[in-house]
């Protein structure tokens, strides 16, 4: 039975006695009397195909095995990757009733009790249903096993006493057979239904459904994949996997959340904390179900309402992303294949003498002695270290690869890292109690659990003798799904239900021990059928804390194993990416996907890792990557050489030029990422997060922003000198024509030679900019550039975040300097918001000022007339220059029209 009004209606004395009357009356309803026993009705099986949930989730059946279930059998076409199901669940079908709801002072409790098993084995007949009203916009509810304690993510997440006094959701249940419904408030719209299918709580398999206001649905990565998701029958499998990244699979990362848009633009998300292997079908209907191995079903929803607040709302309980140093968004060069540390030299000395712009000096396994970690060879690498105080001494910073798997075949008292992980038993075990034993690099290897804190303390002594060696800036976690070059381990895995689960989720090679380690291996917290999606979040984790310990500085870490909350602790790059466009297109959902989870230091490897990158695709990847968070060049020992100077002088040139153009705009990106850091935004930003009122902008992923103000459009496709844009409404200036665009929301084509990739400035926004140079410790002492884009009233904003770039903590601390700079009524001035002496040296050179719509008469800079500027008719463009105004004195700058 569904009763109407609202379970989640409080804030008023009226409201509350509401509250208490339909949790008498549903409470009344859903613990009467037992029914008694009646005859089974016929099955309903007249359902349209678009609604039909599986039946036969974890094998093909028969119409009679399909039929002994209790379900119904109709065949169906195969559209999507999964098609539909043939053997589907009639409305009928047995499910869990709802007894004892209870007002709690957090929110609802319940009981739900199931009579009649399912074709799962171990169903666990009673669950303990918990609602907890947590904030305004965010809802959490939970289904565990009341008897038995369960497997749960052991990632920190906010503990909330008490509900919030009024909310933007009502919740609903019904009682037999359960379900519950998140409606929101002030539309009425259903953001969360569970009636469609029915709830499967068994000990190796969990199951809800859920419908979908609209087909317009993000996130559920990693995967290669367009931004919004196909529903056409299709299924997103979790299970973190060294693979090259392919449709239709498994990758690097689990991030089991996503955000659905509504009409009229508001979003909500949804976010299952669960780390056990997964699929998520996606249904025509439109509808999604959750299906997982393990654990227990703690789910969170966010009603925004914009797709911005969801996203903030979800980091509210991940953690927000690190603040990256600032060297780190410079340009990184990186090659498996650079031999030797005199290679290695060699690179950097091209690099500057073609005068590229350069920060970060990356090695792959080259400089290890036999592929171990913690180690280098004497003879390709004997200089290791002064090779790494030399790039210091040209302002540049390194970073080197670690792999977590630790190599064990090594005459005894010969390797450290193993033999004192050895005796402080830091290593994930077998069945038998042992280190298993695998195959990575250096060959027999064993693997440290990252949820032992002695591993956390074995960890941090190996990073800091490497350290003390050589004086690394950064560290490169590769590796870490962890990947196994044998299937479990070299001794084969035992035959259990862990290994053999009576569901086994869409993952590539159809075992969860495929290029891994077994399930049923042993770590601190728990198995690894339970933690294996959290090994690289553990190891950056762990990295994380050792760098801050040893280099007394932000930690700098890239990883490529990743889950929900990865991004509070490091980065990610989306692995080893072909050469090709198509790879170079499926880079930039990827990087947006992976900013609303909350990483938004991602990028890909520039021109691609593996096969040969060709010239064209080479400058077109490098203009794209100028404007990733994270920008580095990397490929494979096997493929053409793919340094920006190995081409011809015009690739070059317009790599040059787009490298040129991010350093400009490095005070606007570090801007971001403060944001980022400190309020859960998004720096690289899909359009229609920023736009979500114009559907137009929903199905984008072909263009993005950095923030608010800047908008990207690359050449994704070869040989093409044009590109299709979409500008939303608003004014959009080209920095290089600097007219204004004035747009309804409408398509544009424009040019786009090879030696150009076209940005727009979005009119009301003023961008922090400065001179480049070659690289981040030559550009912080340059003069400061306002690029002020007004809209038709005048008007603009913007602002700076500024600190020393490295120290811990400055924005906890309150040791930054922030400006917020306003344009309006011919006045640009300056509002010091926040100073410290980091900023004492830092000057406003030149201020470029788009959309002035005649000639000034005069400019004066704090009051003083200046003959420092020029003024073009055809661009509208003012231009004030030689200003050397200090940033942490107030100033003021007039143009009189």
């Amino acid at each position: 039975m569904s009763m109407p009004g609202s379970l989640g209606r409080s804030g008023s004395s009226e409201g509350s006695v509401w509250s208490l009357l339909m949790l008498l009356l549903l409470s009344a309803v859903c613990s009467g009397a037992p029914s008694q026993e009646t005859q089974p009705s016929p099955l309903q099986c007249n359902l349209s195909p678009n609604s039909r949930f599986d039946c036969a989730p974890e094998k093909i059946v028969s119409k009679e095995e399909c039929e002994a279930r209790g379900c119904c059998y109709s065949p169906a076409e195969h559209n999507g990757n999964i098609g539909q199901p043939w053997c589907f669940y009639p409305p009928s079908y047995p499910s869990y009733k709802m007894d004892n709801l209870t007002q709690t002072d957090r929110g609802y409790s319940a009981t739900l009790k199931r009579s009649m098993g399912t074709f799962m084995p171990r169903d666990i007949m009673t669950l303990q249903l918990e609602v907890f009203f947590e904030t305004e916009s965010r809802l959490h509810f939970t289904i565990k096993d009341p008897a038995e304690k369960r497997y749960e993510v052991p990632i920190p997440t906010p503990q909330v006493h008490g509900k919030a006094p009024n909310t933007l959701y009502d919740v609903q249940f019904s009682c037999d057979p359960f379900s519950l419904v998140v409606r929101r408030k002030s539309t009425g719209q259903t953001l969360l239904n569970t009636t469609l299918a029915p709830l499967i709580f068994a000990d190796q398999f969990l199951q809800i459904s859920t419908s979908l206001p609209s087909g317009y649905l993000y996130g559920l990565g990693e995967h290669y994949i367009a931004l919004n998701l196909s529903l056409q029958w299709n299924r997103l499998t979790f299970w973190n996997r060294d693979l090259r990244p392919s449709k239709d699979s498994n990758l690097y990362g689990s991030h089991p959340f996503y955000l659905s848009m509504e009409k009229g633009g508001s979003a909500h998300g949804v976010f299952l904390l669960n780390s056990n292997a997964m699929d998520v079908l996606l249904q025509e209907a439109p509808a999604l179900t959750w299906r997982t191995t393990g654990g227990i079903l703690d789910f969170y929803v966010f009603l925004g309402p914009e797709p911005k607040s969801v996203i903030r709302q979800y980091q509210d309980v991940i953690g927000y992303p690190f603040m990256p140093p600032y060297w780190s968004l410079g340009f990184h060069l990186c090659r498996w294949g650079y031999s030797t540390s005199n290679c290695t030299r060699q690179v950097v000395k091209n690099m500057r003498d073609a005068k590229f712009p350069l920060d970060v000096q990356w090695n792959d396994i080259d400089y290890m002695d036999a592929m171990r970690d913690f180690t280098y060879d004497a003879n390709r690498y004997g200089d290791f270290p002064e090779m790494v105080k030399e790039f210091h001494q040209q302002g540049m910073k390194y970073i080197m690869i670690v792999d977590p798997a630790i190599s064990s075949s090594n005459t005894p008292g010969s390797y450290p890292p193993y033999d004192d992980g050895l005796k402080r038993g830091v290593f994930i075990t077998d069945d038998k109690g042992k280190p298993l034993v695998g195959k990575v690099w250096p060959g027999l290897t064993v693997f440290p659990d990252f949820t032992n804190p002695e591993t956390f303390s074995w960890w941090y002594d190996m990073v800091t003798l490497f350290h003390d060696q050589v004086p690394f800036d950064g560290m490169w976690i590769d590796m870490n799904e962890p990947s196994n070059f044998v299937k479990g381990s070299v001794n084969g895995c035992p035959n259990n239900e862990l290994e053999n689960p009576p569901y086994v989720p869409g993952v590539v090679g159809g075992s969860l021990s495929s290029t891994t380690i077994c399930a049923s291996s042993q770590q601190h917290l728990s198995s690894h059928y339970n933690l294996h999606n959290l090994y690289g979040l553990s190891e950056a984790v762990a990295t994380y804390y050792a760098l801050i310990k040893v280099l007394k500085k932000r930690p700098f870490i890239i990883s490529r194993s990743t889950f929900a909350s990865h991004g509070h602790y490091a980065g990610h790059w989306t692995g080893d990416v072909v050469s090709s466009w198509e790879q170079l297109y499926y880079s930039v959902p990827a990087i947006l996907r992976f900013n609303m989870f909350g990483v938004p230091m991602v990028g890909a490897d520039i021109c691609g890792f593996g096969g040969n990158t060709t010239e064209e695709l080479c400058v077109r990847w490098s203009q794209l990557g100028a404007f990733y968070p994270f920008m580095r060049n990397h490929n494979d020992q096997d493929s053409v050489s793919q340094e920006p100077y190995v081409f011809s002088g015009e690739a070059q040139s317009a790599i040059k030029s787009a490298l040129l153009i991010r350093y400009t705009l490095l005070p606007y990106l570090y801007t971001l990422f403060h944001k980022a850091h400190s309020s859960g935004e998004t720096v690289a930003r899909a359009l229609f997060i920023e736009f979500p009122t114009d559907p137009n902008t929903w199905t984008i992923d072909r263009q993005f922003l950095w923030g608010e103000a800047l908008l990207i459009t690359p050449v994704l496709e070869q040989g093409k000198t044009e590109v299709n844009a979409y500008l939303p409404i608003g004014t959009w200036y080209a920095p290089e024509l600097g007219t204004g665009i004035e747009s309804k929301g409408q398509w544009m084509v424009l040019p786009a030679p090879l030696d150009k990739i076209n940005f727009h400035i979005r009119g009301g926004y003023i961008l922090p900019a400065q001179m480049p140079g070659m690289n981040t410790e030559e550009s912080r002492k340059n003069d400061l550039l306002l690029v002020v884009a007004l809209n038709p009233d005048g008007v603009a904003r913007g602002d700076l975040y500024w600190d020393d770039g490295e120290s811990l903590g400055t924005f906890e601390r309150q040791d930054y300097t922030h400006v917020l700079f306003i344009a309006a009524n011919n006045v640009l001035l300056n509002e010091l918001i926040r100073l410290n002496s980091q900023a004492d040296g830092l000057k406003l050179g030149l201020v470029t000022v788009y959309g002035v719509p005649s000639p000034p008469k005069k400019v004066l800079v704090n009051g003083i007339a200046s003959e420092d500027y020029s003024y073009t008719l055809d661009t509208k463009v003012l231009v004030i220059m030689n200003l050397s105004l200090p940033i942490v004195q107030e100033f003021v700058i007039t143009w009189t029209l």
